[in-house]
């Protein structure tokens, strides 16, 4: 399967989740155990358990449960953004469509790494002075509590739903492809010690966790990089020269378009990376685990350079598996070759097993499960902060302020946090059983145009306009989510690709519906909060100052956040 020839939607599949095509499709193959990965995995396994139970001794309070105390490094934060941010989808996907595609596969990277600047002048600093757990905290301090903070956890859930459920899919299909265990044990392991790490452990785990993968896989990724280019002198213009001989597209693959050729969903696309970046709340949720907002800021910027430097190694791992893998009939399908694909084509599990098989090209079966081992650490990273913020949503925006109308009891709260931890591992194990033979492009795209749909513009506006008023917030809110829903649902990604319609049969002929659900949400929240005429909606205006002073200065935050 070419993703190159796949709707932008469908080229996400290998983005969101490591899922490769034919893994989601159903056309994975059991391999032989490979030992080396599962030794080190298991390795792995057990030294995040004992950090658990040292984390576990540590969390006592809220404020520890949800965001470690606030008592996590600007350097420290940063890595552990960069392990949340640089999941599987990165690893995999990224190489593997440059593998594919060519030049045209970092338009992925490019509009991820985009979002962080966003991040780190409007969102970052603000976002740490004005709240206390999550970034509903933030959307709702100057609003009526109950209807910001249903909206706020609606829009979480629904972006951590498919978030996780892409991720456990993409676990499982890693697992069963390179570890030789059944899928659905693969899911459920997955599913268990997601649960384990974020019950016991908390934000104080999760972030170790994190921290942790992103050194490994920083090592990892830059071994390879450096095995590769050494193989041609240190030079890059010899690996691409290389490069273009051995591919079927040959300089095809050095020049923009091959994947994404209409503007208009390139823009919309782009516009989904980089505010659904500032929007997705286990990213936010990051910000509370500092100081204050010089820490944040901090962070931002370390998890800026790891991310950016990550990003240029994909690019080389990508040529270089072009060059060392597609050429090697170690990792090629003989079936495949005996009916004419090329080598690009004929990879062994599909494009994004190019990372993967590249390791064992430049470092043998050590390196191999290695790097394996570190992949399924990567999504248990980032399963375990979407879980932890998911979590939050419904024990302390939903159950503490709107049901217990805030005073609930804290060790209530973290009980009922724990709970919603379960639940939703639980559920994540089951839908990602269910969803095994699915195409999970859409929920990639689903992710971050919700979050850029429904988050963003209601924290943006939020922190920024005196005119917005609780109406505005949660009508559009609400209109964007809504938008976002439709609007991939009726998309070629999902229609045609994933449920079978005829090609062109899509009302909305984009993948990916940012652009349109991004500019509803913004005028859905400027329109009703001009038709406001409530008395809320005067005092929604008069908070605005006092916001606007804290957001800026942090008078009054340190209190705040530690309570």
């Amino acid at each position: 399967m070419r993703l190159a020839s796949l709707p932008i939607g469908a080229a996400l599949a290998a983005l969101v989740s490591p899922a490769f095509a034919d893994a989601i499709a159903g056309g994975a193959q059991k391999q032989a155990t490979n030992w080396a990965a599962i030794g080190m995995f298991a390795l792995f396994v057990l030294f995040t358990l004992g950090i658990t139970y040292w984390a576990a001794k540590r969390t006592r309070s809220a404020a520890q449960f949800y965001t470690a105390g606030g008592g996590i490094t600007g350097f420290q934060n940063g890595l552990a953004i960069a392990g949340d941010y640089m999941s599987a989808a990165s690893f995999l996907g990224i190489s593997g469509l440059v593998y594919s595609s060519g030049f045209d596969g970092l338009i992925y990277s490019v509009g991820w790494l985009v979002g962080w600047p966003i991040v780190t002048f409007l969102i970052a600093e603000p976002l740490r002075n004005l709240g206390k757990f999550t970034f509903a905290d933030v959307a709702s301090f100057r609003f009526q509590q109950a209807p910001i903070r249903i909206m706020a956890a609606c829009g979480t859930l629904v972006t951590v739903a498919f978030y996780l459920i892409a991720q456990m899919v993409g676990a499982g299909s890693l697992i069963k492809l390179l570890f030789g265990l059944d899928y659905a044990y693969a899911v459920v392991i997955v599913g268990v010690l997601m649960i384990v790490y974020v019950t016991f452990g908390g934000m104080v785990a999760t972030t170790w966790v994190q921290i942790i993968k992103a050194c490994l896989l920083l090592a990892g990724a830059t071994f390879m990089a450096v095995m590769v280019l050494a193989k041609f002198g240190f030079s890059p213009e010899a690996l691409f020269a290389k490069a273009t001989e051995v591919h079927p597209k040959h300089l095809a693959i050095m020049q923009p378009g091959s994947l994404i050729n209409s503007p208009l969903s390139a823009i919309s696309l782009g516009l989904a990376l980089m505010f659904g970046t500032a929007g997705l709340p286990h990213i936010l949720m990051r910000f509370f685990t500092v100081s204050d907002a010089k820490a944040a800021r901090k962070s931002v910027f370390y998890a800026t350079g790891f991310i950016g430097y990550f990003y240029i190694l994909t690019f080389i791992i990508g040529f270089g598996a072009i060059v060392l893998v597609s050429t090697n009939p170690e990792f090629l399908n003989a079936d495949l070759i005996a009916k004419g694909k090329s080598g690009i084509e004929a990879i062994k599990g599909g494009n994004n097993m190019a990372a993967i098989d590249l390791a064992g090209a430049v470092g043998g079966d050590i390196f191999l499960g290695f790097i394996s081992a570190v992949a399924f650490a990567t999504i248990l990273a980032v399963v375990s902060g979407l879980t932890l913020a998911g979590a939050s949503a419904i024990s302390h925006d939903l159950y503490a302020t709107v049901f217990k109308n805030g005073n609930a009891n804290e060790q209530d709260e973290i009980r009922v946090s724990k709970i919603a931890t379960i639940v939703l591992g639980v559920v994540a194990v089951i839908l990602g059983i269910v969803f095994e033979k699915q195409n999970v492009a859409f929920m990639v795209g689903l992710a971050f145009s919700i979050a850029a749909s429904c988050n963003f513009p209601v924290l943006l506006m939020s922190m920024m306009w005196r005119g917005m008023t609780t109406r505005g917030a949660v009508y559009g809110g609400f209109f964007g989510l809504i938008s976002a829903l439709v609007g991939v649902i009726f998309s070629p990604a999902v229609w045609e690709v994933t449920l079978g319609y005829a090609k062109g049969s899509a009302a909305f002929q984009i993948s990916n519906p940012a652009l349109f659900s991004m500019a509803i949400a913004f005028f859905s929240i400027w329109l009703f909060s001009k038709l406001d005429r409530s008395r809320r909606a005067g005092q929604d205006k008069a908070g605005f100052d006092p916001q606007y002073v804290r957001s800026q200065t942090g008078i009054g935050a340190a209190g705040a956040a530690s309570h």
